[in-house]
């Protein structure tokens, strides 16, 4: 069954900034425990969707990430940091160059046996861009042609990830 951020506000008003609340069933999160790491990242599959594929450059760009439990089982996967999940244009987070920074302190992304979550974006249509000195920042228009955007889950390798070209025109 799929679920979407809405759901999940639903339930808990703490939701995580990243999208995902991780207030799960302690059951769930108990059980996902016991698949081991290597088993539980190549379990997760990642699948981007846009409702189209061309777009006019510098229009906003809507599409939908899939993250899934291939298994039957729960899985609970750790992170490096507290992202959890992540999307990128062309390989720049976010369709930004900016740099980031998530702490220190790890992540878990608890999934249930064959579950679904969905989670909708917009791209701006545009990239950001930093100067050198930090400060000023500046959004531009893309080139026309082929785009990727992709999302991953923010494990260490393998790092289940999915992609969408899209065509700006």
């Amino acid at each position: 069954m799929a679920r979407s951020p809405s759901d999940w506000s639903d339930r808990n008003e703490d939701s995580d900034r990243f999208g995902l609340d991780q207030t799960e069933n302690e059951l769930t999160e108990l059980l996902g425990r016991f698949v081991p790491q290597w088993v539980g990242q190549r379990a997760i599959a990642v699948s981007v969707s846009v409702p189209k594929r061309e777009f006019a450059v510098g229009d906003p760009v809507p599409f939908t990430v899939e993250i899934r439990n291939r298994l039957p089982v729960p899985v609970t996967v750790r992170t490096p940091s507290r992202r959890l999940w992540g999307w990128e244009v062309d390989g720049e987070l976010g369709a930004s160059d900016e740099p980031t920074y998530a702490g220190q302190t790890a992540g878990e992304l608890s999934l249930e046996g064959s579950d679904v979550l969905r989670i909708e974006r917009e791209w701006s249509g545009r990239l950001k861009r930093t100067g050198r000195d930090g400060e000023r920042t500046e959004y531009v228009l893309p080139e026309r042609g082929v785009h990727e955007i992709a999302a991953f889950v923010a494990t260490k390798d393998p790092q289940p990830r999915g992609s969408v070209e899209i065509e700006l025109r």
